[in-house]
């Protein structure tokens, strides 16, 4: 098997917010008001440390959760979100690096921003901060501009992140209104999705390229949504000009996912789904290994779901019909001849009759 590799803030004159050691604080209605800045999770088995580091974040408008120790503060993250984590690394049963490492191995969690606190500064304990995914270090004993300085600046990134992530979640509800406009598709995004990424995995593509498939199979069609009904809907055949129209959703696909920095890696997959090996597809019409990996694999998995799926206008192919016709796709120079013989192996590993 061939493996593919891919502001400033000013000081804020308030009253002090509660600090709880190991139940995050919920403010009342007079507390979570405009001059909340963020929320942040101190994690030290030494309660001065944390009382010297909750007194001065709170006191410029910053509300402040305490654990006593790694395995407290990974319970606490199972229930609430952090703009930032300060985590101290000398503390007994997991230490700072420890925790961490599973911080950011947890999908819900990765994304919080943690600054390891420390008294060592040398090199070694950095290069295992680095290792474990920290975002930036502290030495004890801290300077305190340079402490606010930090926490200003992920807390900001932690929140501009936020946005983006939001801004995800619209495409994806935008993606999934698409589909809805063809209730006979059922649940067709969902299903690419999750052959993506079981055949990304097949080929031990990098997560990276992985996610990018996932993504995809929601996505690759959120052109649609610029389509006319009477154009989309149509069970006939289409005119050359209402033809042309319907190409277009990967253009307008790709013009909607386009000014989002995180959709970056999917619009290669949007924009090149519909090309062909020999050169024939849309829109550019490349050829070969001019189309992009992930928009070859791709098509190959969104043919053969379509394949083997009930449409008012055809009957569920069976898996034997539908391999049938992917190789005469890949025989007319439709298809990256190497990756269907690959996906074939795929279908055998998941113990589907091919003969």
């Amino acid at each position: 098997m061939t493996s593919f590799s891919c502001a400033q803030l000013a000081k804020l004159e308030m009253p002090k917010m509660p600090v709880t050691v190991g139940i995050p604080v919920t403010p009342s209605a007079d507390e979570a008001d405009e001059t909340e800045i963020g929320h942040l999770l101190i994690v030290d088995d030494q309660p001065n440390s944390r009382l010297l580091l909750g007194d001065l974040l709170q006191s410029i408008g910053y509300r402040v959760s305490e654990a006593e120790s790694g395995n407290q503060a990974l319970q606490m993250l199972k229930t609430f979100q952090p703009d930032l984590i300060l985590l101290d690394v000398m503390m007994p049963g997991l230490d700072g690096f420890e925790v961490c490492r599973r911080i950011k191995a947890n999908d819900e969690t990765r994304l919080i921003p943690v600054v390891l606190v420390t008294a060592a500064s040398d090199h070694k304990n950095r290069v295992r901060g680095i290792e474990a995914g920290a975002d930036d270090f502290l030495s004890k004993p801290f300077d305190e501009s340079e402490l606010l300085a930090r926490v200003r600046s992920l807390v900001r990134q932690k929140h501009l992140n936020e946005d983006l992530d939001h801004a995800a979640q619209v495409l994806f509800a935008i993606a999934r209104s698409v589909e809805s406009r063809d209730p006979t598709t059922g649940d067709h995004c969902e299903r690419l999705a999750q052959m993506a990424k079981s055949f990304g995995e097949f080929l031990h593509l990098p997560r990276p390229l992985i996610k990018v498939l996932m993504w995809g199979g929601y996505l690759h069609d959120i052109g649609k949504v610029g389509i006319p009904d009477a154009i989309l809907g149509k069970t006939g055949k289409h005119t050359p000009e209402e033809w042309e129209v319907m190409k277009s959703h990967v253009l307008i696909g790709e013009q909607i996912c386009r000014p989002l920095r995180t959709m970056k890696e999917v619009l290669p997959l949007i924009r090149h789904h519909h090309e062909r090996w020999d050169g024939s597809g849309y829109p550019d019409g490349l050829k070969g290994e001019e189309i992009p990996l992930v928009a070859r694999i791709f098509q190959i998995i969104d043919i053969y779901d379509a394949l083997t799926s009930e449409r008012p206008y055809k009957r569920a192919f069976t898996v034997q019909e539908a391999i049938s016709i992917l190789r005469e796709e890949t025989d007319r120079g439709w298809r990256d001849p190497q990756l269907v013989e690959y996906f074939f192996e795929f279908l055998r590993s998941r113990a589907l009759d091919l003969e």
